[in-house]
């Protein structure tokens, strides 16, 4: 049995590496769930999946929380999927830009309806794959 300094501040049950804390991987799983919910809203609801996803409520509340707890996950195994959800909403409102503006002539009207579609169905993609490699403890690519 080791003796412990009360002197020190390391704290009394480190981490093994590779261990995150389990409130961080519960806020990786609220994250998705809020891009997940503004999803939802796209696809039941008035308003379009991408339009829901990059204006609702619940993914702007997500990315903020990323960059919030960021720093916290920062070196593990979480961190890819923080990087992977920030990721998934620049990427799609950088997509769905170039579609509006697509869209701006009459001509490519179709085509930005295209982008759009194709945004929609990846950001659903990223959502899904992302949570399903986080319930599995698993690490998202690059």
């Amino acid at each position: 049995m080791s003796m412990i300094d009360p002197m020190s501040n390391a704290p009394e049950d480190p981490l093994e590496p590779g261990e995150v804390e389990p409130s961080l991987v519960t806020y990786t799983h609220v994250i998705y769930a809020l891009h997940a919910a503004s999803l939802l809203v796209g696809i039941v609801g008035a308003a379009s999946i991408v339009g829901a996803f990059l204006f609702g409520i619940p993914s702007i509340l997500a990315v903020i929380l990323n960059y919030v707890w960021r720093d916290d996950v920062r070196g593990t195994w979480l961190e890819s999927h923080f990087r992977w959800q920030i990721r998934t909403f620049w990427f799609a409102f950088a997509w769905a830009a170039a579609g509006a503006l697509v869209m701006a002539t009459v001509v490519l009207f179709f085509v930005a309806l295209g982008i759009w579609f194709g945004v929609a169905i990846w950001v659903i993609y990223r959502v899904l794959r992302g949570w399903l490699n986080l319930r599995e403890g698993r690490s998202v690519p690059a």
